[in-house]
């Protein structure tokens, strides 16, 4: 399903764009630019997300690495 949006421009564009509308199809470089701009906007917001619970996790004890090195080594 979709749904319309309409924004305005000045009119000294609004002619450019109708002067270039054989070449470019607006609609459709409107409608993948917005779709780009909200998947990045998304990806910044999850990225916010996980900075968030990484800076409230504890992370692990000290010597734990060494320790799981060790144990990996281990026959």
């Amino acid at each position: 399903m979709s749904g319309v949006v309409t924004f305005k421009v000045p009119k000294e564009i609004k002619e450019k764009m109708r002067k270039y509308s054989k070449v470019v199809k607006w609609s459709e470089e409107l409608r993948n630019y917005v779709i780009e701009r909200i998947r990045d906007l998304e990806r910044e917001e999850n990225l916010r997300k996980v900075m968030e619970v990484i800076k409230t996790t504890k992370g692990v004890p000290e010597g734990f690495s060494l320790e799981s090195i060790r144990e990996d080594r281990e026959p």
